[in-house]
């Protein structure tokens, strides 16, 4: 869909955050109107919330071209292409230094909040003529609610603030509520600004990601310095391969390292580990928190003073309730994206290269972009985001063959593609090492594909790969293919 040419309202980004500054810089870069609307006081709300984490990936995966031009005119000094930012120093070193750009800071307007997007006069049921209309975004501020018009929707307004519950339902546990003020989302900084929360306390984290394991190597190390703190750690399934992950075959080192050290904190037993346990209740008592388990045979975690529920997020989809969008019904990802990123199949570092098709909607002109594209899949990176804001804004110039033009390439995991929910040692015939080569989004990776369709085994491998049976002592494979490793 161009963008019409009729329409003098700017294409509204929603989300001040590294994607939705991209977008920004893309749009600023073709010479398309543009207003970015920040419910927060300054960008990257989501990733001030955790300052003090160090990212996966260097600064070379995680500045935008377009930006970066908009930078490179004020004067901006990049930094170490190898290094590895926190998140605070992306805010500072980058973002925050790209907001104030003379290109691009009349267009951000700060606390500023969307409630909800429509069409122009169309609710959802009315059909004819609704391509053609504005989009209407209501938004609050501090001036009250009000309404702005925009010829087209970026949303880029991520999954952070919404947090998933601790229930393996996928809903709040009973005693959930009632003990909210001993439970924090995400990743506090366990070791500067709330040491003295969980210093001495027996801390419970939930979930099996990144977030959970550097929450959990944070308190490791907070254990060792501060006599009485205890650490356990409530997983609800009973594989940990995909956590371990391909250590030394990463693509990022520093991932490949979280893996390693999570690892040797389980064999060494300086956690209390609890495999198989979807949380079924909290009960606060006189001694702590009890927190029991779905499986009524597992014994209760006990005299627990503060969980820490690194359990993921949820995009937020009610602001585009009177929009037309075809969703996934299992991640609500858009749909052509979910068999690239599927956590219940695979967890290749490399996805096939996607941008606007993918994320097109019925609803023309709108789309949903880095981290809320992948609605409840927890594997995305910024380099992702940033081709897709190429992508969208290329197709909302009109410049089809550019938007059509995706390249994506991605640090591998060394981590195979398999079905996780697999629990004996199988040998991959058709995932990402070996079986024929698959032309349809549900193949793991472009790297895989290129080499089955070359006549090799896939990944370039010889032979096909056993894959390891989900015990924690064992040993990733070793492999310099990546994708197979």
């Amino acid at each position: 869909m161009a963008v019409s040419p009729i329409s003098p309202s700017p294409v509204a980004v929603i989300g001040a955050g590294p994607v939705g500054l991209a977008a920004a810089a893309h749009l600023l870069q073709r010479g398309l109107p543009v207003v970015v609307l920040e419910a927060g006081d300054s960008v990257a709300a989501h990733l001030g919330s955790y300052r003090h984490v160090r990212l996966f990936s260097p600064w070379r995966y995680n500045v935008d071209r377009a930006a970066r031009a908009l930078l490179d005119a004020a004067g901006w000094v990049a930094p170490d292409a190898d290094a590895l930012p926190t998140a605070g120093e992306l805010v500072d070193h980058y973002l925050a230094p790209l907001a104030r750009t003379p290109a691009l800071a009349p267009h951000i307007r700060f606390g500023t909040r969307v409630m909800a997007v429509s069409r122009d006069g169309f609710d959802k049921a009315r059909t004819a003529g609704r391509e053609h209309a504005d989009f209407v975004l209501q938004v609050q501020s501090a001036e009250g609610l009000r309404e702005l018009r925009a010829r087209a929707v970026i949303d880029a307004s991520g999954t952070w603030s919404q947090p998933n519950p601790l229930g393996v339902h996928g809903l709040p546990v009973p005693g959930e509520a009632g003990t909210r003020t001993h439970i924090v989302h995400g990743m506090p900084d366990v070791l500067g600004t709330q040491r003295s929360r969980y210093a001495g306390r027996k801390v419970l984290v939930v979930g099996a990601g990144h977030s959970a394991a550097g929450n959990l190597l944070a308190l490791a190390t907070l254990a060792e310095q501060e006599p009485g703190t205890r650490v356990a750690w409530a997983v609800r399934g009973k594989d940990l391969r995909r956590l371990f992950g391909g250590g030394e075959n990463d693509g990022l080192p520093a991932r490949g390292e979280l893996g390693v050290r999570m690892r040797t904190l389980v064999e060494q037993g300086r956690l209390e580990l609890h495999l198989g346990f979807g949380i079924r209740e909290v009960v606060a008592g006189p001694q702590g928190l009890s927190v029991f388990a779905v499986d009524a045979s597992k014994a209760a975690i006990e005299g627990i003073d503060e969980i820490i529920a690194a359990t993921g997020a949820r995009p937020d989809l009610g602001i585009a309730r009177e929009l037309r969008l075809r969703l996934d019904p299992w991640l609500e990802s858009t749909d052509a994206l979910a068999p690239l990123i599927d956590p219940n199949v695979h967890s290749c570092g490399t996805v096939r290269p996607h941008g606007h098709r993918e994320l097109a909607h019925p609803e023309p002109g709108f789309y949903a972009i880095g981290a809320k594209s992948y609605g409840r899949a927890p594997n995305f990176l910024l380099a992702t985001g940033y081709e897709q804001a190429r992508s969208v804004v290329a197709a909302l110039a009109g410049d089809w063959r550019a938007a059509d033009d995706v390249r994506l390439e991605l640090p591998q995991t060394g981590v195979c593609s398999v079905d996780f929910a697999t629990s004996a040692p199988a040998v991959s015939d058709a995932a990402c090492c070996g079986g024929p080569a698959q032309a349809d989004s549900s193949a793991c990776c472009a790297l895989d594909e290129s080499s089955k369709a070359e006549g090799k085994t896939g990944c370039g491998c010889g032979a096909k790969v056993a894959i390891a049976p989900p015990d924690v002592a064992a040993t990733p494979a070793k492999s310099s293919t990546g994708c197979c490793g």
